[in-house]
């Protein structure tokens, strides 16, 4: 049998009763849309990445554009952010009819490259997006100053990075809003489909928490006396106005955590420290292991409490080794072989091949190795062996 990249029937396994009789508590409530399992959850994530408010949503990607919108940014505006990264982290900001440009990522750490922001802003630029990328964490320190000196709002995308520290703080990878995805595989995965986002300020929970359920309620009618007050605009008279679900004074959208996820997630939280703990000792291990091979290992930025959420190796023969691993049985991959500025979607942009050079290095000569914290030392010991032995000629 092939060891698995991701293998999250294992981690239920570990404290399948906690999960299952969380679950099973939830359906026998009858209440499964809202209620305290949310409201819990979203207190306790927030509170552990050391944030004041957290707006449980559909997913991460949900999590990226209500974002978005909270902040204001839409059509005509420009986000900064990275080609090496998911699909959804730029999709996001096309969702919301904003246009994303894309800069390069160090060679080291495979994060933003501070260095290329400043060069990337326009009149048009509103907020920089950088991504924590395999459990990495960004030098947030330099894009920070960067934002504060431009005015940008900065937003980013943690959705491989839960239980990730950034000088010793989990709250020090956040922005001004910051976006988690709760998807299986993740560091903190539910059952399903599920993300967050994460914030200090006040007005951008409240935007949030309108936009997910269709612009409506107390917070809708909030959010929007904000947009014309921040308008100059005169708000109207004849409005009805209303604080219940039925009153809606935005065009947001449907997404929301459901309660046995969440109540899933809260019980997982407890033990997610143990799942990175697990993980950076696999990732310890394999270091020691391939650190006198051809091999590249992942390099971990300056101050960073890397939660490895992926454990990726570097080799310029990466396409034939993963061959050799997959037939050995070893799963393996690459993420992300199509850079976002070279993929379909924004073609429209005009970028070309050799724009962004690292990114379409990367994508060519890193792949993925199991790391999962459940992994038996026997299978450790195997992909280790499996691994060296694919340089072989």
């Amino acid at each position: 049998m092939k060891i698995q990249l991701m293998n999250v029937q294992r981690q239920h396994e570990t404290y399948s009763a906690e999960y299952e009789d969380a679950a099973i508590k939830v359906l026998r409530s009858g209440g499964y849309i809202g209620g305290t399992e949310v409201s819990s959850f979203e207190e306790e994530f927030a509170r552990y990445q050391g944030a004041k408010y957290g707006i449980s949503c559909g997913n991460g990607t949900d999590a990226i554009v209500l974002a978005l919108r909270a902040l204001g940014i839409g059509h005509g505006d420009e986000v900064i952010t990275v080609s090496w990264t998911f699909f959804a982290t730029a999709e996001s900001i096309a969702a919301v009819g904003a246009t994303p440009v894309f800069i390069d990522v160090c060679t080291d750490t495979y994060c933003m490259n501070p260095k290329l922001i400043e060069t990337a802003i326009t009149s048009k630029t509103k907020a920089v997006l950088p991504v924590h990328f395999y459990g990495n964490s960004c030098d947030m320190d330099a894009i920070k100053d960067i934002c504060k000196k431009h005015n940008l709002y900065l937003i980013t995308d943690c959705a491989q990075a839960a239980g990730t520290r950034y000088k010793g703080e989990r709250k020090n990878i956040l922005g001004d809003a910051s976006c988690f995805s709760f998807f299986p595989t993740k560091n903190l995965g539910c059952d399903g489909d599920g993300g967050m986002v994460i914030t200090d300020n006040e007005e951008i929970a409240r935007a949030c928490r309108s936009l997910k359920v269709h612009g409506s309620g107390k917070d809708g009618l909030w959010t929007l006396k904000r947009e014309y007050s921040i308008q100059g605009k005169k708000f109207p008279e004849n409005m009805p106005v209303g604080e219940s679900k039925y009153y809606n004074y935005l065009i947001g959208y449907n997404s929301r955590l459901d309660a046995i996820q969440a109540a899933i997630l809260r019980k997982k939280l407890v033990h997610l420290e143990e799942f990175v703990d697990g993980r950076r000792r696999n990732a310890e291990l394999f270091d020691e292991a391939f650190k006198d091979t051809e091999y590249i290992t992942p390099v971990a930025g300056n101050n960073t409490y890397h939660s490895y959420y992926i454990y990726a190796l570097k080799h310029n023969n990466a396409q034939l080794i993963m061959k050799r691993l997959q037939e050995n049985g070893v799963s393996c991959g690459t993420y992300y072989p199509v850079p976002l500025h070279l993929q379909g979607a924004f073609a429209s942009l005009g970028y070309k091949v050799g724009d962004l050079p690292v990114t379409e290095e990367l994508s060519k000569t890193t792949f993925a190795i199991p790391v999962f914290p459940e992994m038996y030392d026997e299978e450790r010991t195997f992909i280790i062996e499996q691994v060296k032995k694919a340089l072989e000629d």
